[in-house]
């Protein structure tokens, strides 16, 4: 898949993290693609560690509706930056899609706002589709401040950027206090959140803010994936550990 459907139908997308070497990569995808038969009416992307992006976009060059991306990119298309991925780079390796400003490149590695709007821009030059993250940690939820931080990250994201090109970005929502915890934010909780993205956009692009998807990401699972899909404004999950376990990820692809 070299690009997302403009239309808001479900995406399903697994953010492996730091897992899966190529052999176990190859290994999943099969069994993956041999459970989960092609569907029309939902996209599934796959993050897979850099080393194994080649060998998932080999894996799933036959199934248009599963996409690849990478984890994440930094700004300048070259130069002595040792270990990082230009966009260019990860475009001509096959990625499609590029994650940005996770909540671990935010608060583990330090990455600024404008860090996030740097690298959303150089995406967007290089072809491939930014899926910019946002979301609150529970100190600033429980002041109060959830909603100014999330329109805060998504402002300074797109500043700059014109209502075409802030068209073909995606979006997911995933509250820090709920990735990895075993909390999950519930359907309401993930619709308001949701519903706050969507008008900023709206103020932003006008009616082109129907056609962004925007993911809700943190302790998704089996259990509570159809649930979370139904919520208004929830176009897709972005799956973190139950995306480890080709059979797990099936049912959430499938809810």
């Amino acid at each position: 898949m070299n690009e997302l459907q403009r239309v808001r139908v479900p995406v399903i997308a697994g953010n492996w993290k730091m897992h899966k070497a190529p052999d176990e990569a190859e290994a999943y995808l099969r069994r993956f693609t041999a459970i989960v038969p092609r569907r029309d009416d939902r996209s599934i992307l796959f993050f897979p560690p850099a080393v194994s992006l080649t060998t998932a976009v080999a894996a799933t060059a036959d199934r248009p509706d599963i996409g690849i991306g990478v984890q994440n990119i930094y700004w300048e298309p070259a130069g002595a930056f040792t270990g990082e991925i230009s966009a260019p780079m990860a475009k001509r390796a096959g990625a499609a899609f590029t994650l940005i400003g996770h909540s671990e490149r935010r608060h583990v590695f330090g990455e600024t706002d404008e860090d996030v709007r740097r690298k959303v821009l150089a995406a967007l030059d290089s072809g491939l589709v930014p899926v910019l993250c946002v979301g609150e940690k529970i100190e600033e939820r429980r002041a109060g401040q959830a909603d100014d931080v999330i329109i805060r990250q998504l402002q300074a994201a797109v500043e700059g950027l014109d209502a075409a090109r802030i068209s073909t970005i995606l979006i997911a929502y995933e509250p820090v206090w709920a990735i990895g915890t075993g909390e999950t934010a519930t359907p309401d909780d993930a619709a308001a959140a949701h519903g706050v993205l969507r008008r900023l956009l709206r103020e932003r692009i006008g009616d082109a803010a129907d056609g962004v998807p925007i993911l809700y990401g943190g302790s998704v699972k089996p259990g509570n994936a159809a649930s979370l899909l139904a919520a208004s404004d929830v176009d897709g999950l972005l799956v973190g550990g139950a995306s480890l376990d080709p059979d797990d990820f099936a049912a959430i692809a499938g809810a």
